[in-house]
């Protein structure tokens, strides 16, 4: 796409970048076929080559508007258009480098401002999110059915022990913790924590590390993201350095972010290596346990699954495929889902601010997988996990809690 950035952004950091990948564009139309909110909107303005241009139009100096704000406000960034893309148009970039400017021209409303501002306080901060929920979780059945359902249940901690290594000298990878997921469900790292520790790993935390630092990122407080991700390599670097493995995660979203530290922070004099190293050493629960001898494991599966996969495992981290792999390894019997390849609606804080889309995606999703005819439904991010779970009475977990439950664990 040929493209003449306006003199005056040209000083503007990664605008160069922006100009590589606006080039990169031959709006072919493949990513329309994949984009969420353009199937259901059939907006040309709401795929992301219509994207595309609204960006193309600001970065060569045009004046843009709320409306200009409001179709990019209704992308996920699911990065589905980057899979299906020939051209190999790294999407999101542009996103992350055009939004933050299409907000400095456009003002957001008030409303808009303190709801931002109240997300950016509350949930990057376990200690302040997991209290705030807990009193939500006590009054849950006084509060009306609107807000009721936007609760969800306690989940509490399961009290078996995991069979652990006779080795002296286990392997030892970090595991991070996350923002929201400790607070929602904390048994998922607990399960993962059992289940690795009878292959003989285990998994270090260290309260130091916390939100990713997606979450401020992608709402356009950039230089808040980028702190909290220098914070995760302060607080894991001494670990790194002492021969740590890897660096665990069992929030696909988290994952995705973390294994971009290096492109992030390749820029940043004092972190660009030990963030290339970090993204390096950050694997998906599913790709530490795809890579091990199962036979320890004495898993006796009873039900039929149906794997929702996030966006961020397929398209973000290119692993499609691979939970549904180990878990037919496993002896699990998985039940197909039809267009698994489209978003559930939660993308991170999505849900929050583009609530009908949302809905409408997540009822798409919760169809597709009643259709499976599948006894179980599972996902792998924490996101996707809530939302879908908000919008049935059908259990949605981590696949890794399945697999815990149906190994014989002994004390």
């Amino acid at each position: 796409m040929q493209t003449k950035i306006a003199e005056p952004l040209k000083q503007i950091p990664h605008i160069q970048e922006a100009e590589s990948i606006l080039r990169k564009c031959v709006h072919c139309g493949f990513c329309l076929a994949t984009c969420p909110t353009y199937n259901l909107t059939g907006n040309e303005l709401d795929s992301p080559r219509g994207r595309i241009y609204l960006l193309k139009q600001l970065f060569e100096g045009n004046p843009v508007s709320r409306i200009t704000q409001q179709h990019l406000d209704n992308c996920l960034t699911c990065r589905a258009c980057e899979t299906t893309c020939p051209s190999n148009v790294q999407y999101h970039r542009l996103m992350e480098i055009g939004s933050p400017l299409v907000d400095q021209n456009v003002p957001r409303t008030l409303k808009q401002r303190l709801l931002r501002t109240a997300i950016l306080n509350i949930l990057p901060y376990r200690n302040r999110f997991t209290p705030l929920l807990r009193t939500a979780q006590a009054f849950r059945p006084l509060l009306p059915k609107s807000l009721n359902n936007k609760v969800p249940v306690r989940k509490k901690l399961k009290t078996h022990k995991a069979k652990t290594s006779t080795d002296n000298t286990p392997r030892k990878m970090l595991l991070l913790e996350g923002c929201v997921q400790p607070g929602i469900d904390p048994d998922i790292n607990a399960a993962a924590t059992r289940v690795l520790a009878q292959l003989g790993i285990s998994l270090i935390t260290t309260p130091k590390a916390g939100c990713c630092g997606a979450l401020s990122y992608h709402l356009n407080q950039q230089a808040d993201g980028l702190d909290f991700m220098r914070r995760n390599i302060d607080a894991w670097w001494p670990l790194i350095e002492q021969g740590c493995e890897a660096i665990v995660m069992t929030a696909s979203g988290c994952g995705t972010t973390v294994k971009e530290y290096g492109k992030l922070l390749k820029n940043d004099p004092v972190y660009a290596d030990k963030a290339q190293r970090v993204s390096s050493l950050t694997q998906d629960l599913v790709e530490v346990l795809s890579r091990e001898p199962l036979e320890p494991l004495a898993i006796s599966p009873t039900s039929s699954l149906a794997f929702q996969c996030p966006c961020s495992l397929q398209h973000g981290q290119g692993l499609t495929g691979t939970v549904e792999a180990l878990l037919t390894r496993m002896g699990f019997e998985l039940k197909p889902v039809s267009d698994n390849h489209l978003c559930c609606g939660s993308a991170g804080t999505y849900s929050i601010f583009q609530p009908e889309l949302a809905d409408q995606l997540r009822q798409k999703k919760l169809q597709a997988l009643d259709n499976s005819g599948a006894d179980q439904y599972v996902s792998a991010n924490i996101g996707c996990i809530s939302h879908l779970s908000e919008g049935t009475h059908h259990s949605v977990k981590h696949w890794i809690q399945i697999v815990d439950t149906a190994l014989k664990h002994t004390a």
